[in-house]
């Protein structure tokens, strides 16, 4: 399977479908993540929709940038890793990302991302909403 294609079809032809809305995901912007170089969000769904209870977001690292440390003080995250390559410290511990891959970080738990020579793309989720 070619999973940067995969990423793209998500990207540029996928959609979130709700009972009262579609939302393409096309007609919305990526933005960069201020605090780290080379780390792009699409910020799929946001608390205004779900009343704060869940976010979920488009990642995409360029080769060889990382999401640096850090933790969240009121959200579980998870990740779905797309496409891509790169290494995960989840709680100290070094993860391989590839494609298929999902990994948790509850509440207080330290965790970093650093993509490989092709970059990383995956699906953020967020409980209760980061944004």
């Amino acid at each position: 399977m070619d999973y940067k294609n995969l990423f793209e079809k998500f990207n540029e032809g996928g959609k979130m479908l709700l009972p009262d809305a579609a939302v393409a995901f096309d007609t919305i912007q990526w933005s960069k993540y201020p605090a780290f170089e080379g780390v792009e969000l699409k910020a799929i769904i946001t608390s205004e929709r779900t009343d704060g209870q869940f976010s979920y977001h488009l990642v995409r690292i360029a080769p060889h940038k990382k999401i640096g440390d850090h933790f969240h003080e009121k959200q579980l995250e998870t990740h779905e890793v797309i496409s891509g390559t790169g290494v995960c410290v989840n709680d100290g511990v070094e993860l391989p990302y590839e494609a298929g891959v999902i990994s948790i970080f509850p509440v207080g738990v330290p965790h970093e991302v650093i993509a490989g020579d092709d970059g990383l793309c995956l699906f953020a989720k967020f409980m209760p909403a980061l944004c």
